[in-house]
């Protein structure tokens, strides 16, 4: 399965997807993930500052990210780069090369919220591309464009609003990655695929704090799985 993430800040995503079970699925292979920089996208000098956003259109405080960058940026990650000026809709980007299809995902606070289901349902996409906005947004037009090159789904993860789209997206990819066969070693250690509670704990069965004895739940210790799945139940 390939992720790509569209951002103009690759460097604050690198840390966490090399790490731990997400570094070790791209390094079998289970995942790749690619980053497609807007200013890649921008003519100019070699070494120059390539400008990706502009003032907004009706005023108001901030910076906007321009379209096309964004668009282009897309285009690469769908593997087929195609004149903006004649944006007419390609059954082809719609699906990779292998004949699955591919996914844009467009983060909106508005949005609806990111759930377990969507992960699900994302897992069955080979190619899932994740655009990152910064600033005040992305131009509302690079979303209408993109529509007619692939599919879109726009989500919120979380009811806060971020910096930017980073922080959703690796949210995105960690709970996509947990899903495909393999990753966690087990199935079962998919908690929301099984019976499983938020409270959890391991050794020592007690811990002395202040003079306060804190234990292990009685229950847990029985080896009894009927009633231990009962109690995670009503955990």
């Amino acid at each position: 399965m390939k992720f790509n993430l569209i951002t103009l800040f690759p460097e604050a995503c690198d840390a966490y997807l090399n790490t731990s079970i997400i570094g070790r699925a791209q390094k079998e292979k289970k995942i790749s993930i690619k980053y497609q920089n807007p200013r890649d996208f921008i003519k100019g000098p070699e070494g120059s500052y390539k400008k990706v956003d502009d003032k907004p259109y009706g005023g108001g405080p901030g910076m906007v990210m321009q379209a096309e960058p964004v668009i282009k940026a897309v285009q690469k990650a769908l593997g087929r780069m195609r004149d903006l000026r004649n944006p007419s809709s390609d059954e082809g980007f719609r699906k990779s090369k292998h004949g699955r299809k591919a996914l844009v995902v467009w983060f909106s606070p508005s949005a609806k919220q990111f759930t377990n289901k969507d992960a699900d349902a994302l897992a069955e996409y080979e190619n899932v591309i994740l655009v990152c906005g910064r600033y005040e947004g992305i131009d509302e037009r690079a979303k209408k464009i993109l529509k007619t090159l692939a599919t879109v789904k726009e989500f919120a993860v979380g009811e806060a609003t971020y910096t930017g789209g980073e922080v959703p997206a690796l949210a995105i990819i960690d709970a996509v990655t947990r899903r495909l066969p393999g990753v966690l070693g087990k199935d079962t250690s998919v908690e929301e695929l099984r019976i499983a509670s938020s409270a959890v704990y391991t050794r020592p069965e007690t811990i002395l704090f202040k003079g306060k004895n804190y234990r292990v739940p009685k229950v847990l210790q029985t080896g009894h799985h009927a009633n231990i799945d009962k109690w995670r139940m009503e955990k």
